[in-house]
């Protein structure tokens, strides 16, 4: 039973897609070859008495649904498509080939599983392939993936296929789950479903191997020209010894500029064994020029230290104008957090303030610490014999005690000995008296009071020569203690004509103020200074140090100098009195305000 079609009518989005004068002659007694016609249309497949010929079809499914139409310049399979974003839905179309058709599977189906891609893979399993395929018709649908070197066809309907580059794989697996049909024949050895995989192969394999070798020797090679771009050039090699270079050496050495090119010459020629007889009197005088060097590079060294100094000063003197601005703009951030002039800011304002008066604070903390952080550093340097004399003193206290120690130890067992001599003499005495010297107990007895008491005698006398050693040790501590009084008196002397001449300058600056020599103020500057002095102080109850009490005084007046100061406040000793605070690498002297307690001594 045939069927002619002369008209077919597909209402799509208001577009109607028509195909006239097309004869389409398919046997009705193949019922599955005109519902794959009629699906492949779009179209749900009917019979002629118009009922369905499958009754679970789905319009939605349609092939032609969603498929751009084929245009003319992609016959047949054509260029495999180009890679789709992973964003966006892949639908495949139908391919034509000469001897066969593709038609694509459900998009609504999951893609076909595939297994873990073997390094360097080029070899794809293809399986699912009609009984009748023969490898022309594989050639003709994998041909245009890429370039095939091998296919090896099983009997069992698959094959392997062997691609000239690794990307060519990729385009073999977009075929997996095709429908294969050779011809326009439905019989079922002509159709089958394709099953693209990846394959492992021992040349793939190999050919990767090589490739991954070819790739860590270039490596390898790029790394060694890098190292060696980069190694610092070898030095010169130093010339042999001769009068000639000889005199060329001196002359350098003399040159400030070439010196250390020349010593270094000068220096191999010595390691080599070039001094002799003959040649002792050069070297003798190029020795010379190195030594004149010594007293330049001492020079130079004094010169960067100095300068160390000075940037040294400069940072502080900056360190200090900014401590200066700090305390100024938070002291701005105060007065404005008074009621008087908080009142009149919103809300937004006043937050604004606040945090800018925290972090101005922070920073201005941080800095105060730097700032005296130095200043403790070089007081540390200033008190580092005061620190030794009182290591010194810590040594010989505890030396004291140690030999205390052992003198109660060595009275103690000496009491002991005496103990065990009574015990022994008490049993000689009853053993004299029982007349039982065959009695075993007791001799046993004996014996063993014997060896305790010859090993309290040995022991006594270790401790009696360790007593000695720390007597011995005790006695120079002692001496060492002398000679840091002796010393410590020498300084005080010092001190005490230093500040003798620090008065008999003052006197001379200020001749007018000699009539006042009965009391320790002489002038009204020094009333000024020890007003200000005592109420800084009182603010500061835990006392200060004469560097912090000068940074206060040198806002009021910046020619006023420390020992001026320190001279004033030693002075008045109901006044001010100076403690010494801390441990260790903390040890701080600080003056205190004591007139309170003076004017009651006074």
């Amino acid at each position: 039973m045939w069927m002619w079609v002369y008209e077919i009518s597909i209402a799509t989005d208001n577009r109607t897609l028509n195909v006239d004068s097309t004869a389409m002659t398919l046997p009705m007694s193949d019922p599955t070859a005109w519902a794959t016609a009629m699906n492949n249309l779009g179209m749900a497949p009917l019979g002629i008495a118009g009922q369905p010929i499958l009754p679970d079809f789905d319009p939605a499914l349609g092939m032609m649904t969603g498929i751009p139409p084929i245009t003319p310049m992609m016959p047949g399979l054509g260029i495999v498509p180009p890679p789709i974003p992973p964003d966006m839905p892949v639908v495949k179309e139908i391919i034509h080939c000469k001897s066969c058709t593709l038609f694509p599977p459900n998009p609504n189906l999951p893609p076909p599983a595939t297994r873990e891609r073997p390094p360097g893979c080029k070899t794809v399993f293809v399986g699912g392939l009609p009984e009748n395929g023969t490898e022309q018709i594989i050639v003709e649908v994998f041909e245009q993936c890429g370039e095939i070197i091998a296919i090896r066809k099983s009997k069992k309907n698959f094959c392997h296929i062997r691609f000239a580059e690794e990307y060519m794989v990729d385009k073999a697996l977009y075929l997996s789950g095709y429908r294969i049909r050779l011809g326009s024949s439905t019989d079922k050895k002509d159709t089958g479903r394709l099953h693209v995989d990846f394959a492992q192969a021992r040349d793939d394999l190999y050919e990767w191997e090589c490739k991954q070798r070819m790739l860590a020797r270039e490596e390898r090679h790029r790394r060694r020209m890098e190292e060696e771009r980069l190694r610092p050039p070898s030095p010169p090699p130093v010339v042999h010894y001769s009068d000639h270079e000889c005199s060329i050496v001196a002359e350098k050495l003399k040159d400030d500029s070439k010196f250390s090119e020349a010593v270094q010459t000068l220096l191999t020629w010595i390691e080599r064994g070039e001094v002799n007889r003959r040649s002792a009197n050069n070297f003798y005088s190029m020795i010379q020029s190195a030594n004149s060097h010594v007293r330049r590079l001492v020079n130079e060294k004094a010169a960067h230290e100095k300068d160390m100094e000075e940037a040294k000063e400069k940072f502080k003197q900056a360190l200090s104008g900014i401590l200066i601005q700090f305390e100024q703009i938070v002291a701005v951030y105060h007065s404005a957090s008074k009621q008087k002039a908080w009142d009149h800011f919103t809300k937004a304002q006043r937050k604004n303030i606040s945090v800018w008066c925290k972090q101005a604070e922070e920073i201005r903390n941080i800095h105060n610490d730097e700032l005296m952080g130095i200043r403790r550093e070089e007081e540390m340097e200033m008190s580092d014999d005061e620190i030794e004399e009182t290591t010194e003193t810590k040594e010989t206290e505890e030396s004291v005690s140690q030999a205390e120690a052992l003198k109660e130890e060595n009275d103690s067992l000496r009491w002991q000995l005496d103990a065990y001599r009574n015990e022994v003499e008490l049993l000689k005495q009853e053993q004299g008296k029982a007349h039982r010297e065959d009695d075993p107990n007791k001799e046993q007895q004996l014996k063993l009071l014997q060896q305790a008491l010859q090993g309290m005698q040995q022991h006594l006398l270790k401790v009696q020569e360790e007593y000695k050693r720390k007597e011995a040790e005790l006695e120079k501590i002692k001496d060492d203690k002398l000679q840091v009084e002796k010393m410590l008196e020498n300084l005080k002397e010092k001190e005490n004509c230093a500040s003798r001449l620090c008065a008999s300058s003052q006197d001379s600056d200020y001749p007018l103020e000699k009539t006042l020599n009965s009391s320790p103020i002489k002038s009204e500057r020094e009333a000024l200074l020890v007003g200000i002095i005592s109420t800084f102080l009182h603010v500061h109850p835990f006392g200060a140090s004469i560097e912090y009490i000068c940074s206060y005084l040198h806002r009021l007046d910046s020619k006023i100098c420390t020992s001026d100061v320190e001279c004033l406040m030693s002075r008045l000793q109901y006044t001010f009195k100076q403690e010494m605070t801390g441990v260790g690498a903390s040890l701080e002297k600080r003056w205190k305000f004591c007139g309170f307690e003076g004017l009651k001594l006074t």
